[in-house]
């Protein structure tokens, strides 16, 4: 087929890197190319990536200069997920992340953009490299460490290796959200106006960007590896942000904006996403509705009308003059939508079964603790209760009982 140039040595077959050999066979299905051994008559198979694209001898001997300067030179890795770019520019999208020791091979210098570290230039070259998968790139050198294969050195003597740093490791792998998630989900108290499915904090360690969405703040940037600065606080090289660990599950994030001002926010991980528990709670208050509506659904008072729940979380309420205006204000209409929003504190879960909200179309929204007892449903106006974080928190004082019947017809029938 024609010459090829080894890009990563076969030691066991006296081939190094920068050799061109011969190719005879090409197989799409095995991934190899089957190659020649200068000197002998022996043949090896090598995967497809391990050798140029064939081409005339004197064509492979000139390619083979291109990588001359980096011949015998290997890489070992400092920092965990370290990113390979598709070019030599921070900003480059990643097509690699790289493992702390993981060895590469470096092919040879590009000229690239330079890469900060605050206002300064980190010391260090753009290298071609590829990996022992066959994954080519570019990679800052400032967090490799070069070595010469034929030195006996495996890039270990003199690397500097950073030990294990299990707890970098914890935070690089994590998802983090705000502090007060930890808090719903422990108390199943999830407020849907709270948590959102893409406030979080990612550390990028698979896709070599940060990625900080929280309140009015959406970044995201590129970088270059982590460095600890101090016991349990690393900065992200290359981005404004600032780790600092507490816990296993507990970090501040400090993020310097583009006005210079620092801001700081509390971070926890949870077991399973925001996202997640999201769903979970959208389908935990369905399934309320749905239990409440198989209830009735026309729920009937001799003093305070019929409370009429549709499929589609609406309500008509007829027959309620009773509670104008000490609870539902006059103007208010007769329909409206359904929502569960509120949470029962621990210490009224003894008592009650659940909060409802009333929205009229008018715009009057009226709460309710309710109580399903044998025939019916008791409910309890909460509009003035104690209500903290969308949790009641106390009942509030003089407020109207109404008892309903329960009937799967309306009354007029």
């Amino acid at each position: 087929m024609g010459y090829g140039v080894l890009l990563w040595s076969v030691p066991e077959q006296g081939l190094s890197d920068c050799d061109v050999v011969p190719v005879y066979i090409k197989s799409k299905i095995s991934g190899v190319y089957v190659i020649g051994i200068p000197g002998t008559e022996d043949k090896i198979e090598v995967p497809l990536w391990q050798i140029t694209d064939p081409e005339s001898k004197k064509k492979a001997e000139q390619r083979a200069e291109k990588y001359t300067d980096y011949r015998h030179m290997y890489a070992r890795v400092v920092l965990d997920g370290l990113p390979m770019r598709a070019e030599a520019v921070n900003t480059s999208k990643q097509v690699y992340r790289l493992r702390k020791n993981e060895v590469i091979k470096v092919l040879y210098k590009g000229k690239g953009q330079a890469v900060m570290s605050g206002n300064t230039a980190m010391e260090g070259d753009w290298l071609r490299v590829i990996a022992s998968d066959g994954t080519t790139g570019w990679c800052f050198s400032y967090n490799l460490r070069l070595f010469d294969e034929t030195m006996n050195n495996d890039g270990l003597d003199n690397a500097n290796i950073e030990e294990v740093d299990s707890v970098r490791d914890n935070m690089l792998e994590s998802v983090w959200y705000p502090e007060e998630y930890k808090d719903m989900v422990e108390k199943g108290t999830i407020d849907l106006s709270k948590m959102k499915r893409t406030s979080a904090f990612d550390t990028g360690f698979r896709s070599g960007e940060i990625r900080l969405t929280i309140d009015d703040v959406s970044v995201k940037y590129p970088y270059d590896g982590v460095t600890k600065t101090s016991e349990y606080v690393y900065k992200f090289n290359g981005a404004p942000i600032t780790v600092t660990v507490r816990k296993s599950n507990f970090i501040v994030v400090q993020y310097i904006g583009e006005r210079g001002m620092p801001v700081s926010y509390n971070l926890v991980t949870l077991n399973k996403s925001a996202g997640e528990f999201i769903d979970d709670e959208i389908t935990r208050r369905a399934d309320v509705y749905k239990n409440l509506r198989e209830l009735g659904p026309y729920f009937i008072s001799s003093n305070y009308g019929t409370l009429y729940l549709g499929e589609d979380n609406t309500f008509e309420w007829t027959g309620y003059s009773a509670l104008s205006p000490s609870v539902i204000p006059y103007g208010a209409g007769n329909t409206g939508t359904v929502s569960l929003p509120y949470f029962l504190s621990s210490s009224l879960t003894f008592s009650y079964d659940g909060v409802i909200s009333l929205k009229f179309d008018g715009g009057k929204e009226v709460i309710f603790i309710y109580e399903i007892v044998d025939g019916g449903i008791r409910i309890e106006d909460a509009t003035r209760a104690t209500i903290k974080d969308n949790i009641i928190r106390q009942r509030a004082s003089n407020s109207n009982v109404i008892f309903f019947t329960c009937s799967e017809s309306s009354p007029a029938y």
